[in-house]
């Protein structure tokens, strides 16, 4: 809230208490009239967890009585000092729809409440990719629409300390129209358990595209590792909130800007001006690095110049100008008109532009960059910039500093994608009170590269979520990286192999079960669009681990093997009535084998009983055999009867391509 939002002078305010808690009750009618009010989550046509204790929390004036009402019952409590109460209802069995009523001062009143099943589903693109964005159209509408399944997407938030609150969200009964924007794999993971259960499923979608694995997990599982450490003093430790090191930095920002950044070349001159002689100007291709475009060895600030169209579709009252991030500061104007400005080099630039400053042809956009320290210019990479923007600028430097002088402010900087804990204290926090049955995981991606260290933040964070949600058995279900990129002419290292691996490996863990993927992905999509047969496959992980009901939820899974002269012989577990391949000509395709000098070769391999056998012609003495093992492995053959298929592995344990790579701050991608 900012005190300067009516025009009373914040100053006058901090020297009268009388008058600041005045002005807070009046800007804050809620507690002035001391109304209940209840996190987001908490909403007509919501899911409760059944069969558990159900917390329902919120805020009202201090020492107020509340009281809610439920199936003819009446539970009570008091706000503390701070505002804040909390009520335990009683387990409760499937069932509904219900309304819950609150009383204190106001009342409010929940409709259409059901009790069944809550899972949470994170992570990150592919999670997050939706029945509209696959293009899947429903054909049976009567079926899509199921007053049993309720829909929440949550709203994205990141911050340094946790939240209390989500930033958005609302509660919907599934249907043709309300699926369209919701997570479609979630939506067929739900779908499947409704139909399946009888019960009410309830989905809370909270995932974030091109987001890793650090920014969901908590400032104490991160704390495990070293890694983290320099972030963890800077930005988690304090314990302040982005707003808090916002304010603080806006009431220096004035005087540390004349004094250290509003100065040299170009702000006099008004070179953001359209009119400006640009003719002396050099030219530079971007987005990139400027110390990768001819610029090395600069601190300071350096003007940018380029001219742009308006879409020929354009309509509307604003145009958005992506920027993405720039290192590290920068103020954008247009047409000589100043649209924005931002501090820090993790934060993301989406500027408001009026349309009634634009001209449907050459509008002239400055950027005033500066860089107070190690690499400069535009930090992210082509993908998240507007197409129209890309290519060759006009740049002029301006003023120059030394880094080591320089003073640099302490600003609010942080990536949704990658700052550790940002996701978990915007997004996860603020649940970790709401009863849940279970979790669906999709992430991956964004730690491809790092692999190696997944190994063990991935367990990290599924122990961290149970702790938080103080459920040690919290079933907590994920999907193994489909196939993706071209497939490899001879077998070699692969980071998505790597990563498929460190997945399998989080298995150990108790109450967790995987859904694989390498089969139904696309060479030329990280988004391949079947997510109805991952939806299916962890709800058959979910029979088997949150409903302990007797289903096969794996497919083939490489249990031992033994050498038998010049072939491998592999033995597996899950294979249910049987190993199949669908190949029409009984091949089995995707093995590799190797001796004692590592290198691997394709393999023949057939199926004899529930065992494999593995040859290359190339290989008189294996010692080791890979399956699968690639970015993308190609058309894969090798099943069980029940229709899952076999799960990567290699029984080698040399050295991986992303051994030894770990979380730093100086190398993320954005």
């Amino acid at each position: 809230m900012k005190l300067m939002s009516i025009g009373i002078p914040a100053a006058g305010l901090r020297r009268n208490g009388l008058l600041l808690s005045l002005f807070v009750l009046l800007l804050w009618p809620g507690i002035s009239r001391a109304e209940i009010r209840l996190p987001r989550i908490f909403q007509d046509n919501m899911v409760l967890q059944r069969d558990q204790e159900v917390r329902i929390w919120g805020i009202a004036a201090a020492s107020e009585k509340i009281h809610l009402e439920f199936k003819h019952k009446t539970y009570s409590t008091e706000a503390g000092k701070d505002g804040k109460w909390e009520i335990k209802l009683p387990p409760q069995p499937a069932g509904g729809p219900w309304t819950l009523v609150l009383q204190g001062e106001n009342t409010l009143s929940l409709k259409n409440v059901l009790f069944g099943d809550v899972w949470i589903c994170s992570g990150q693109s592919n999670m997050q990719f939706t029945i509209d964005q696959i293009a899947y159209r429903e054909k049976d509408t009567a079926a899509a629409t199921n007053p049993q399944l309720r829909l929440f997407t949550a709203g994205f938030d990141i911050d340094f300390v946790p939240k209390d609150d989500l930033a958005g969200g609302s509660w919907q009964e599934a249907s043709v129209e309300t699926m369209k924007h919701f997570s479609a794999v979630a939506w067929f993971f739900g779908r499947y358990l409704v139909d399946t259960l009888q019960v009410p499923i309830g989905l809370v979608s909270v995932n974030l595209g091109a987001s890793s694995a650090e920014a969901w997990m908590s400032p104490e599982a991160l704390s495990a590792f070293p890694q983290f450490g320099a972030y963890h003093t800077a930005w988690l430790a304090p314990g302040k909130s982005m707003e808090e090191i916002t304010r603080a930095f806006e009431k220096q920002k004035d005087r540390w800007a004349r004094k250290h950044y509003l100065k040299g070349p170009g702000l006099e001159e008004e070179w953001f001006r359209p009119e400006t002689d640009v003719s002396a100007w050099k030219t530079m291709t971007l987005p990139a690095k400027w110390e990768d475009q001819g610029l090395p060895e600069f601190d300071g600030a350096v003007w940018f110049r380029k001219e742009f169209d308006l879409p020929e579709d354009f309509n509307g009252d604003t145009y958005w100008l992506r920027l993405a991030q720039i290192d590290d500061h920068d103020i954008a104007w247009v047409n000589g008109q100043k649209i924005g400005e931002t501090y820090g080099n993790l934060n993301w630039r989406n500027y408001a532009v009026p349309a009634k400053l634009l001209k449907p042809k050459n509008n002239v956009l400055v950027l005033r960059v500066f860089d107070q320290g190690g690499d400069g210019g535009i930090r992210s990479g082509s993908i998240w910039w507007d197409a129209n923007l890309q290519g060759a600028w006009l740049y002029k430097p301006g003023l120059k500093i030394d880094p080591k002088e320089f003073r640099a402010p302490k600003v609010a900087n942080a990536s949704p994608f990658t700052s550790p804990s940002g996701l978990f204290h915007g997004n996860i926090a603020p649940l970790t009170n709401f009863a849940v049955k279970g979790v669906i995981w999709y992430q991956g991606e964004s730690n491809a590269s790092r692999a190696g260290e997944y190994r063990e933040l991935f367990p990290a964070l599924i122990q961290a979520w149970r702790k938080q949600w103080n459920h040690p058995d919290l079933p907590f279900l994920f999907v193994q990286l489909a196939n993706y990129l071209p497939e490899s002419a001879q077998p070699e290292a692969s980071d998505w192999a790597e990563l498929r691996e460190a997945q399998a490996l989080a298995l150990a863990l108790p109450y967790t079960g995987m859904a694989v993927a390498i089969d139904i992905g696309e060479a030329y999509d990280i988004h391949p669009r079947n997510k109805w047969d991952v939806g299916k496959r962890l709800g058959l992980a979910a029979l088997q681990v949150a409903y302990n009901k007797p289903v096969l939820a794996a497919g083939p899974t490489y249990d031992r093997m033994e050498v038998r002269n010049d072939t491998i012989v592999i033995h597996y577990k899950h294979t249910g009535k049987g190993l199949v391949t669908r190949d029409k000509y009984g091949y089995v395709r995707g093995f590799a084998i190797a001796g004692e000098d590592r290198k691997f070769h394709w393999a023949k391999a057939w199926i004899r009983g529930n065992t494999i056998h593995v040859f290359s012609e190339q290989v008189s003495r294996p010692v080791a055999v890979r399956y699968a093992w690639a970015n993308n492995p190609g058309p894969l053959d090798l099943y069980n009867k029940e229709g899952l298929p076999a799960v990567p592995f290699r029984t080698d344990a040399w050295p991986g391509n992303t051994d030894g790579k770990e979380f730093s701050e100086a190398v993320l991608p954005f």
